[in-house]
Parts: structure tokens; sequence; C-alpha cells
């Protein structure tokens, strides 16, 4: 009687793991289907709520006193909520009743910052992940240069960005954004648009709108405008609203915003 040899394993013979990745040839009818979904890096400005007060009660009589007067003035804008002032509270967030009390002003909590291991992790829990470190600012670049044709020499020469500059006004509804570097707007910001800048921000027209200076963190960054009238004014996420008067030396006049002590200072411009 005749055996049938064993079976013997094989190993098989190497693949480019490249040509794995080659599709066959379709036939005639086949039917090429587009991907359902890409994913992609991108960066978008936020605005920051800093939370200061763990009482919900309290956060929302003080939300509501200052923003009960425009409710649309957010219009479901994004926002991301920073614990540091709470860092070192004994006792638990109760993340569903902040979120709570921001969407009832048109705000939408999607990442919190600032908080220690436990309101992180509870934050977490509550449908709010982390926010992402802020990118560090770009190193210098340094060039070798030759001296005298007989050493060389190291200088440091800062990476430029440049600037972006808008020449049509803004209508509610637009934005522009100035990503690493300042913006210039030549034309009016109207009421409902909003222009942001991880630099400066300047308007040289009415400023009616939403203007964001520093919206990477920069303390140094500031605002200036030819005409002072905005909906909302921020540099590094300190904002201030309609809902408290301007000084009456920069209503509606030249001047420039700035950052001191984590207070923003409104100072007129001699044009």
């Amino acid at each position: 009687m005749s055996r049938t040899p064993p079976l013997q394993a094989r190993h098989a013979d190497p693949v480019n793991s490249a040509a794995l990745r080659v599709p066959a040839p379709l036939a005639a009818d086949s039917t090429v289907t587009p991907f359902a979904f890409e994913l992609k890096d991108t960066s978008l400005p936020l605005v920051t709520v800093v939370l200061h007060q763990a009482d919900v009660a309290v956060l929302a009589e003080e939300l509501q006193r200052k923003l009960g007067d425009t409710p649309n003035f957010f219009g479901d804008d994004p926002v991301v909520v920073d614990l540091a002032p709470l860092r070192e509270a004994e006792q638990p967030l109760a993340f569903a009743d902040i979120t709570a009390a921001l969407r009832a002003h048109r705000m939408r909590p999607v990442m919190v910052t600032g908080g220690n291991a436990q309101q992180m992790a509870d934050a977490l829990e509550a449908g709010l992940p982390a926010a992402p470190e802020p990118a560090p600012p770009p190193k210098p670049r340094t060039i070798e240069v030759e001296r005298e044709v007989i050493r060389e020499v190291v200088r440091e020469v800062p990476v430029q960005v440049p600037t972006l500059v808008v020449d049509k006004p803004l209508r509610s509804g637009q934005q522009a954004y100035a990503k690493g570097g300042d913006l210039v707007v030549h034309a009016a910001v109207n009421a409902g648009a909003e222009v942001l800048a991880d630099g400066h921000v300047h308007v040289y027209g009415p400023l009616r709108g939403k203007a964001i200076a520093g919206s990477r963190g920069n303390t140094d960054a500031r605002i200036f405008t030819t005409c002072l009238e905005p909906e909302l004014i921020a540099i590094a996420g300190v904002y201030r609203t309609t809902e408290t008067p301007l000084p009456k030396d920069v209503a509606g006049k030249p001047a420039q915003v700035r950052l001191v002590d984590g207070v923003l200072v409104m100072t007129p411009l001699k044009l």
C-alpha cells in the first residue's frame, strides 16, 4: 500500500512589504469605492474659559450677569475649560453642571486643561478630553557666515513668519486668522466678524466684531485699531465683552489693547 507523504510546512518566499500595498488590477466590471473618511492635522483658534470658582451656582449667576444681555454672543463656539485656578481644590468638580452652565450661553466645551490628575480623569469621563499642549515657539535658526575669510561665525537668525494682510471688509460670519504671525486688516471688521492672530492684530478701520490676539498664549501680543467698538477683545485667553462699557477716552477712537499683569489695558493712540 502506498503511503501519502506527510504535509510539510513551508515558509513563504520573502515579499517586499511595499508590494503588498499595490492593489490588484480591477476587473472591467469592478466599481471603485471612495474612502469613507480621511484624517488630517489641523489647528483651530479656540476661546479659553478660565474657571476661578468651583461652585456651579456662582458660575451660572456670573455668566447670566455678564452674558445675559447678549444670548447669541458666542454662537455655539467651541471653548476650552482651563482648570488651573482650581487645581488645588479638594472637592470634585461637577463637569456635567459646568458644561450645562456654559451651554446655556451658547458655549460648547470640547476640552479641558490645567487640572490635576483626578480632575483631568473626571473630565475625560464626562466627555471632555485633555487639550493638547501648545506648540513651542519656533527656535531661532542658526547660519554659518564667513568673516574675513579666516573663521566662521555663528549667528542666530529668528525665523520670520509672513504677516497676513486683508484688504477687504469682513462681514458678519467671516473670519481671518494669522497663524504664527500678525494680522493686518485695511478695512472694517463688522459686527459678527472675527479676526484672530497668534501675534498682534492691527485693524485700520472700525473694529466692531471680535478681535483675538495672542491666540496661542502670547501675552506680549497687542490689538491696534483706528476705531475701537468691539463685541469682544481678547489677548492670550483674557477677554472683555460689551457687557463692560469701554472707557470714554478709547470708545470709538484710535486705541491699543495690551495685557498687563493679567488685565486688559486700553490706551488711546495719537495718530
